[in-house]
Protein backbone atom coordinates (compact mmCIF):
# COMPACT_ATOMS: atom_id res chain seq x y z
CA UNK A 1 0.00 0.00 0.00
CA UNK A 2 1.45 3.35 -1.02
CA UNK A 3 0.68 6.75 0.48
CA UNK A 4 -1.97 7.65 -2.09
CA UNK A 5 -3.78 4.34 -1.53
CA UNK A 6 -3.78 4.97 2.22
CA UNK A 7 -5.15 8.48 1.70
CA UNK A 8 -7.89 7.10 -0.57
CA UNK A 9 -8.79 4.49 2.06
CA UNK A 10 -9.06 7.07 4.82
CA UNK A 11 -11.08 9.39 2.57
CA UNK A 12 -13.49 6.56 1.79
CA UNK A 13 -14.02 5.96 5.52
CA UNK A 14 -14.49 9.67 6.13
CA UNK A 15 -17.09 10.00 3.37
CA UNK A 16 -18.96 6.89 4.49
CA UNK A 17 -18.25 4.95 1.28
CA UNK A 18 -16.32 2.36 3.29
CA UNK A 19 -17.21 1.10 6.75
CA UNK A 20 -14.66 0.89 9.52
CA UNK A 21 -14.64 -2.93 9.65
CA UNK A 22 -13.78 -3.20 5.95
CA UNK A 23 -11.04 -0.59 6.37
CA UNK A 24 -9.57 -2.50 9.31
CA UNK A 25 -9.55 -5.68 7.23
CA UNK A 26 -7.59 -3.96 4.48
CA UNK A 27 -5.10 -2.63 7.02
CA UNK A 28 -4.82 -5.88 8.95
CA UNK A 29 -1.43 -6.85 7.52
CA UNK A 30 0.16 -3.44 7.90
CA UNK A 31 2.91 -2.47 8.54
CA UNK A 32 4.37 -5.93 7.85
CA UNK A 33 3.11 -9.44 7.27
CA UNK A 34 4.93 -12.47 8.77
CA UNK A 35 5.30 -15.42 6.40
CA UNK A 36 7.58 -17.65 8.46
CA UNK A 37 10.54 -17.32 6.09
CA UNK A 38 10.03 -13.57 5.49
CA UNK A 39 8.38 -10.48 6.98
CA UNK A 40 6.89 -8.60 4.04
CA UNK A 41 7.18 -4.84 4.59
CA UNK A 42 3.90 -3.28 3.38
CA UNK A 43 4.71 0.17 4.77
CA UNK A 44 8.01 0.73 2.99
CA UNK A 45 6.50 2.78 0.18
CA UNK A 46 4.85 5.07 2.75
CA UNK A 47 8.12 5.53 4.64
CA UNK A 48 10.56 5.57 1.72
CA UNK A 49 8.54 6.41 -1.39
CA UNK A 50 9.06 3.01 -3.03
CA UNK A 51 7.95 -0.47 -2.07
CA UNK A 52 10.02 -3.40 -0.89
CA UNK A 53 12.10 -5.09 -3.61
CA UNK A 54 12.72 -8.84 -3.72
CA UNK A 55 16.37 -9.94 -3.99
CA UNK A 56 16.05 -13.42 -5.48
CA UNK A 57 19.43 -15.17 -4.91
CA UNK A 58 19.32 -17.46 -1.89
CA UNK A 59 15.54 -17.77 -2.06
CA UNK A 60 13.71 -20.73 -3.58
CA UNK A 61 11.43 -20.03 -6.56
CA UNK A 62 8.45 -20.75 -4.31
CA UNK A 63 9.62 -18.21 -1.72
CA UNK A 64 10.14 -15.55 -4.41
CA UNK A 65 6.67 -16.24 -5.79
CA UNK A 66 5.01 -16.13 -2.37
CA UNK A 67 6.61 -12.78 -1.49
CA UNK A 68 5.81 -11.41 -4.95
CA UNK A 69 2.15 -12.37 -4.52
CA UNK A 70 1.91 -10.67 -1.11
CA UNK A 71 3.39 -7.47 -2.50
CA UNK A 72 1.11 -7.69 -5.53
CA UNK A 73 -1.97 -7.83 -3.30
CA UNK A 74 -1.27 -4.34 -1.95
CA UNK A 75 -1.94 -2.90 -5.42
CA UNK A 76 1.44 -1.28 -6.04
CA UNK A 77 4.26 -1.98 -8.48
CA UNK A 78 6.46 -4.99 -7.70
CA UNK A 79 10.12 -5.59 -8.56
CA UNK A 80 12.28 -8.68 -8.10
CA UNK A 81 15.99 -8.50 -8.96
CA UNK A 82 18.61 -11.11 -9.93
CA UNK A 83 15.85 -13.50 -10.91
CA UNK A 84 16.40 -16.64 -12.97
CA UNK A 85 13.95 -18.44 -15.22
CA UNK A 86 12.86 -20.78 -12.41
CA UNK A 87 11.89 -17.87 -10.17
CA UNK A 88 9.94 -16.24 -12.97
CA UNK A 89 8.04 -19.42 -13.79
CA UNK A 90 6.98 -19.72 -10.15
CA UNK A 91 5.90 -16.06 -10.08
CA UNK A 92 4.01 -16.37 -13.37
CA UNK A 93 1.85 -19.16 -11.95
CA UNK A 94 0.56 -16.75 -9.30
CA UNK A 95 0.80 -13.54 -11.31
CA UNK A 96 0.47 -14.07 -15.09
CA UNK A 97 0.84 -10.32 -15.70
CA UNK A 98 4.42 -10.29 -14.40
CA UNK A 99 7.15 -9.59 -16.96
CA UNK A 100 10.60 -11.18 -17.01
CA UNK A 101 13.53 -9.33 -18.57
CA UNK A 102 16.36 -11.74 -19.24
CA UNK A 103 19.11 -9.14 -19.71
CA UNK A 104 18.44 -7.24 -16.49
CA UNK A 105 17.35 -10.41 -14.66
CA UNK A 106 14.31 -8.63 -13.25
CA UNK A 107 10.67 -9.55 -12.76
CA UNK A 108 8.32 -6.57 -12.78
CA UNK A 109 4.63 -5.90 -12.31
CA UNK A 110 3.00 -2.54 -12.93
CA UNK A 111 -0.36 -2.01 -11.27
CA UNK A 112 -2.88 0.78 -11.06
CA UNK A 113 -2.83 4.05 -12.92
CA UNK A 114 0.68 4.90 -14.06
CA UNK A 115 1.46 8.60 -14.30
CA UNK A 116 3.78 9.99 -16.96
CA UNK A 117 7.50 9.47 -16.47
CA UNK A 118 9.09 12.57 -14.95
CA UNK A 119 12.47 14.26 -14.85
CA UNK A 120 15.46 12.67 -16.52
CA UNK A 121 17.77 9.88 -15.37
CA UNK A 122 20.55 8.90 -17.77
CA UNK A 123 22.01 5.40 -17.71
CA UNK A 124 25.52 5.12 -19.16
CA UNK A 125 27.37 1.87 -19.85
CA UNK A 126 31.02 1.64 -20.81
CA UNK A 127 30.62 -1.52 -22.89
CA UNK A 128 28.09 -4.08 -24.04
CA UNK A 129 29.33 -6.47 -21.34
CA UNK A 130 28.12 -3.97 -18.71
CA UNK A 131 24.53 -4.04 -19.98
CA UNK A 132 23.08 -6.51 -17.44
CA UNK A 133 24.00 -4.10 -14.64
CA UNK A 134 22.98 -1.01 -16.61
CA UNK A 135 19.63 -2.55 -17.52
CA UNK A 136 18.98 -3.44 -13.88
CA UNK A 137 19.44 0.26 -13.12
CA UNK A 138 17.15 1.26 -15.98
CA UNK A 139 14.31 -1.06 -14.98
CA UNK A 140 14.54 0.11 -11.37
CA UNK A 141 14.50 3.81 -12.22
CA UNK A 142 11.65 3.44 -14.69
CA UNK A 143 9.52 1.48 -12.25
CA UNK A 144 10.02 4.33 -9.77
CA UNK A 145 8.55 6.77 -12.28
CA UNK A 146 11.66 8.34 -13.80
CA UNK A 147 12.04 9.22 -17.46
CA UNK A 148 15.17 7.33 -18.53
CA UNK A 149 17.56 7.65 -21.44
CA UNK A 150 20.27 5.08 -22.13
CA UNK A 151 23.74 5.62 -23.58
CA UNK A 152 25.52 2.31 -24.11
CA UNK A 153 28.97 1.27 -25.32
CA UNK A 154 30.49 4.72 -24.77
CA UNK A 155 33.61 3.74 -22.81
CA UNK A 156 36.83 5.71 -22.63
CA UNK A 157 38.56 3.58 -25.27
CA UNK A 158 36.49 5.55 -27.79
CA UNK A 159 35.84 8.86 -26.04
CA UNK A 160 34.20 10.42 -29.10
CA UNK A 161 31.21 8.10 -28.56
CA UNK A 162 30.59 9.63 -25.14
CA UNK A 163 31.01 13.19 -26.38
CA UNK A 164 28.38 12.54 -29.04
CA UNK A 165 25.72 12.23 -26.31
CA UNK A 166 27.04 15.00 -24.08
CA UNK A 167 24.04 17.27 -24.66
CA UNK A 168 21.60 14.64 -23.38
CA UNK A 169 23.80 13.88 -20.40
CA UNK A 170 23.98 17.53 -19.35
CA UNK A 171 20.15 17.66 -19.22
CA UNK A 172 19.91 14.73 -16.79
CA UNK A 173 19.04 15.27 -13.12
CA UNK A 174 20.99 12.16 -12.10
CA UNK A 175 23.30 9.82 -14.02
CA UNK A 176 24.16 6.17 -13.45
CA UNK A 177 27.51 5.08 -14.91
CA UNK A 178 28.32 1.38 -15.15
CA UNK A 179 31.88 0.38 -16.02
CA UNK A 180 34.30 -2.48 -15.45
CA UNK A 181 37.95 -2.82 -16.41
CA UNK A 182 39.62 0.28 -14.91
CA UNK A 183 36.32 2.07 -14.21
CA UNK A 184 37.51 5.40 -15.60
CA UNK A 185 34.22 6.32 -17.29
CA UNK A 186 32.59 7.59 -14.10
CA UNK A 187 35.26 10.26 -13.60
CA UNK A 188 35.03 11.34 -17.22
CA UNK A 189 31.24 11.70 -17.06
CA UNK A 190 31.52 13.48 -13.71
CA UNK A 191 33.80 16.05 -15.29
CA UNK A 192 31.28 16.80 -18.05
CA UNK A 193 28.05 17.31 -16.09
CA UNK A 194 26.64 19.21 -13.13
CA UNK A 195 24.39 16.40 -11.90
CA UNK A 196 25.10 13.71 -9.30
CA UNK A 197 26.78 10.66 -10.83
CA UNK A 198 26.11 7.23 -9.33
CA UNK A 199 29.07 5.07 -10.29
CA UNK A 200 28.47 1.32 -10.47
CA UNK A 201 31.63 -0.78 -10.84
CA UNK A 202 31.02 -4.01 -12.73
CA UNK A 203 32.82 -7.34 -12.50
CA UNK A 204 33.75 -7.10 -16.20
CA UNK A 205 37.43 -7.35 -17.05
CA UNK A 206 40.53 -9.53 -17.18
CA UNK A 207 42.29 -11.07 -14.19
CA UNK A 208 43.84 -7.94 -12.73
CA UNK A 209 40.41 -6.32 -12.50
CA UNK A 210 39.79 -8.71 -9.58
CA UNK A 211 36.11 -9.17 -10.31
CA UNK A 212 35.34 -5.45 -10.27
CA UNK A 213 37.56 -4.49 -7.33
CA UNK A 214 39.89 -2.45 -9.55
CA UNK A 215 36.94 -0.45 -10.93
CA UNK A 216 35.50 0.00 -7.43
CA UNK A 217 38.75 1.42 -6.05
CA UNK A 218 39.22 3.67 -9.09
CA UNK A 219 35.70 5.06 -8.70
CA UNK A 220 36.17 5.60 -4.96
CA UNK A 221 39.30 7.59 -5.82
CA UNK A 222 37.59 9.68 -8.51
CA UNK A 223 38.81 13.25 -8.83
CA UNK A 224 35.30 14.31 -9.96
CA UNK A 225 33.56 15.66 -6.85
CA UNK A 226 30.04 14.78 -8.03
CA UNK A 227 30.72 11.03 -8.21
CA UNK A 228 29.39 8.67 -5.55
CA UNK A 229 29.87 4.90 -5.67
CA UNK A 230 27.72 1.84 -4.96
CA UNK A 231 28.81 -1.77 -4.67
CA UNK A 232 30.12 -3.98 -7.49
CA UNK A 233 27.40 -4.95 -10.01
CA UNK A 234 24.73 -3.16 -7.92
CA UNK A 235 22.73 -1.64 -10.74
CA UNK A 236 19.64 -1.75 -8.55
CA UNK A 237 21.05 0.68 -5.98
CA UNK A 238 22.39 2.96 -8.70
CA UNK A 239 18.99 3.13 -10.38
CA UNK A 240 17.12 3.46 -7.08
CA UNK A 241 19.22 6.35 -5.75
CA UNK A 242 19.16 8.12 -9.13
CA UNK A 243 15.35 7.84 -9.18
CA UNK A 244 15.15 9.29 -5.66
CA UNK A 245 17.34 12.25 -6.66
CA UNK A 246 15.27 12.69 -9.79
CA UNK A 247 11.99 12.65 -7.82
CA UNK A 248 13.20 15.25 -5.35
CA UNK A 249 14.56 17.43 -8.16
CA UNK A 250 11.18 17.61 -9.91
CA UNK A 251 9.38 18.24 -6.62
CA UNK A 252 7.33 15.05 -6.34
Amino acid sequence: MNEQMLRDLLSAVGSGDLNVDDAVERLRHLPFEPMGFANVDHHRSIRCGAGEVIFCPGKTPEQVAAIFEKLMQTGGNVLATRADQGAFEAVAQRCPQAIYDLLSRTITLRQGEQGPAVGHVAIVAAGTSDLPVAEEARVTAELMGAKVTTHYDVGVAGLHRLLACREELTSALAIVVTAGMEGALASVVGGLVGAPVLAVPTSVGYGASFGGLAALLAMLNSCASNVSVVNIDNGFSGGYIAAMINRQSVGE
